[in-house]
């Protein structure tokens, strides 16, 4: 396997492109959008409702839990699974930033 270089980049580049992970397949992003219409912890609703198999949601949920921005609560034999706030907001600001940033010149 090769590498992925992330090491040439800063730690901020690194988090942004971890960040936007969470938004890079729409899997993801229903699982978000349905852990943020909810407005609660979701426990075992997500593959009835995402028509997907056990085994892909689980991968997603995976992906969103490593990146931070969902959090679980483990209460064997369920999995519950919330927004985790402090990294949702990390999210809108680093992206609210990033996208403000950009100021209208003119381009080729």
């Amino acid at each position: 396997m090769g590498l992925t270089k992330t090491e040439i980049f800063t730690d901020q580049q690194n988090r942004i492109a971890d960040l936007a992970k969470a938004f890079a397949h729409p899997a993801r992003v229903a699982i978000l959008q349905m852990l943020i219409e909810k407005k609660a912890c979701v426990c075992g609703d997500l593959v009835g409702e995402l028509h997907l198999a056990q085994a892909t949601v689980s991968q997603h949920l995976k992906e969103l839990k490593r990146i931070g921005i969902i959090q679980g609560d483990i209460n064997p034999p369920r999995v519950c699974y919330c927004i985790n706030p402090p990294v949702w907001e990390e999210a809108k600001q680093t992206f609210g930033a990033l996208l403000d940033a950009m100021v209208e010149v003119p381009c080729c």
